[in-house]
């Protein structure tokens, strides 16, 4: 015969506080009970009013009966063992009141099954600690037609009220200028937060709509997939326990082929580094946006443009340690050696676009590839000197144009020793994507000046114009500027 040892009731629901949400993740886990729901249109409200402020959310899904509240309000309400619909989102059957209560003092739901009667039952913390009983209160009121539609009005509906919101808004004064600031600050954290988590469910045909402050979120796609410029590596499907696991590596543009809007949208709530690696979604809803998943990657400038998409049923929960808050999710490791492979290909991939412009580089080995600047290693460091072997620079170098090799000779030098590598390299840490691209504020004539000058040289050297073309096409600075060296072209054939 054992004993039993209930836990104090004070004390672990003060416990339940303590799960690491944030303000953002908090709202993003009862936003999950709303779309399991079947919610089309979900409402969130900020009322500011100081250390008084009160958060609603509202959402036109199934609703719920009287029994099913009363459970639903019962921390632990559902097993993380338990077989569940494949587009639920839940988890541990404790989110509404862990996200809850680690924001807020006292929470409201109200609820209204199709066709049925409205119930409401509320947790207030302060009472449960007072009475020492896991004791759910009957609210008398709770509409406010302020913050919140009124069920009546609908077929069916959940409301959720938090008020006394001490982690949110404990010592804000509500004439406080700097303290509503801080507020709404937060309210546009939780945006960005939604939009970036949610943003496959707000997307295409019959797609969900949030509100904040009667403001509809907009979605954000962190593969910008309707990019031209966007690569779509072709994705992979894996299977694992008789479920199926996609992988769908992205490479993003250069910044050179985006708006100045388009970059800082696509930078997302984090920056460009941080956002890099891998964006773990369960039934579409994000967990994870952005990480190498401890494979041994770090995050690095030259590889921000590489995300992966990797879809999960919640069926895997288990084996990918999903936790409480559905913002951490560790990859078995069956799949880490494949998950390794991946990021390598797509890491190489962002760095070559990274690198060349946005061109997407063939490693072209062969005579005919020349470059501009050759990178030399020296006693553990390295340096750059300009190419004798480039066309022109030979050219120049041989004095049979006329010119003074000894002068040009010594310019090269002058021109390689007093290469401002520090401040190109403080510029690069500081702001790397605001360097311009090759000739990208240079004239056209005089870009196509220079084009005709190649072209004279390498065919004094021998070379048939079609292949001096191609040579051309192959030179630093030239590779994007085909239609120009087709003209040039075109016009010495004429000739």
């Amino acid at each position: 015969m054992g004993e039993f040892a209930e836990p104090n009731p004070s004390a672990l629901i003060e416990s339940l506080r303590a799960f690491g949400y944030d303000l953002k993740t908090s709202v993003a886990d009862l936003i999950d009970n709303s779309i399991s729901a079947g919610a089309e249109n979900i409402h969130i409200e900020f009322s500011w009013d100081g250390e008084n402020s009160v958060i609603s959310i509202f959402d036109d899904g199934r609703g719920m009966t009287k029994t099913d509240l009363i459970n639903g309000m019962r921390p632990g309400s559902f097993s993380p063992l338990d077989l569940r619909d494949k587009n639920d989102l839940g988890r541990f059957g404790l989110g509404l009141k862990t996200a809850s209560f680690s924001q807020c003092r006292k929470l409201t739901v109200v609820s209204k099954p199709p066709g049925g009667r409205t119930e409401a039952r509320c947790w207030d913390l302060d009472h449960v600690v007072s009475v020492n009983k896991w004791q759910l209160l009957i609210p008398d009121s709770y509409y406010r037609p302020e913050m919140s539609p009124d069920l009546t009005d609908y077929n069916s509906g959940t409301l959720i009220i938090w008020e006394n919101t001490d982690r949110i808004t404990k010592g804000m004064n509500t004439e406080s200028r700097r303290d509503m600031d801080n507020f709404h600050k937060m309210i546009d954290g939780v945006c960005e937060h939604l939009s970036m988590t949610f943003h496959r469910y707000m997307e295409g045909p019959g797609r969900l709509h949030i509100f904040v402050n009667r403001t509809e979120i907009e979605p954000w796609d962190p593969f910008l997939s309707k990019h031209p410029a966007t690569q779509d590596i072709t994705d992979e499907n894996w299977p694992v326990m008789d479920e199926i696991i996609r992988i769908d590596p992205y490479i993003l543009p250069h910044h050179s082929k985006m708006d100045s809007d388009e970059h800082a949208c696509a930078a997302g709530p984090r920056g460009w580094n941080a956002q890099q690696g891998f964006y773990v979604y369960r039934n579409k809803r994000l967990l994870v946006p952005g990480s190498w998943l401890n494979l041994g990657f770090k995050k690095e400038e030259h590889y921000k443009l590489a995300r992966i998409l990797i879809d999960i049923p919640n069926t895997l929960d288990s084996e990918w340690q999903i936790d409480i808050k559905k913002a951490v999710a560790r990859p078995p490791p069956a799949i880490k050696e494949d998950l390794n492979r991946i990021a390598k290909h797509a890491r190489s991939r962002a760095s070559e676009i990274y690198r060349h412009r946005g061109k997407v580089v063939s490693h072209n080995t062969s005579a005919d590839f020349v470059q501009m600047w050759e990178r030399i290693s020296k006693h553990g460091s390295f340096f750059f000197r300009i190419n004798r072997n480039h066309p022109l620079v030979s050219e120049l170098l041989s004095g049979d144009n006329g010119s003074e090799p000894d002068k040009i000779k010594a310019l090269i030098s002058i021109i390689e020793e007093t290469v401002p590598v520090q401040l190109i390299a403080l510029t690069n840490s500081g702001n790397p994507d605001s360097f311009s691209s090759p000739f990208e504020y240079s004239d056209e004539k005089e870009i196509e000046n220079n084009i005709r000058i190649l072209f004279e040289v390498l065919i004094t050297g021998g070379d048939e114009p079609v292949k001096a073309s191609e040579k051309i096409k192959l030179m630093d600075g030239f590779s994007g500027k085909s239609e120009l060296i087709e003209k040039v072209l075109d016009d010495i054939c004429d000739n």
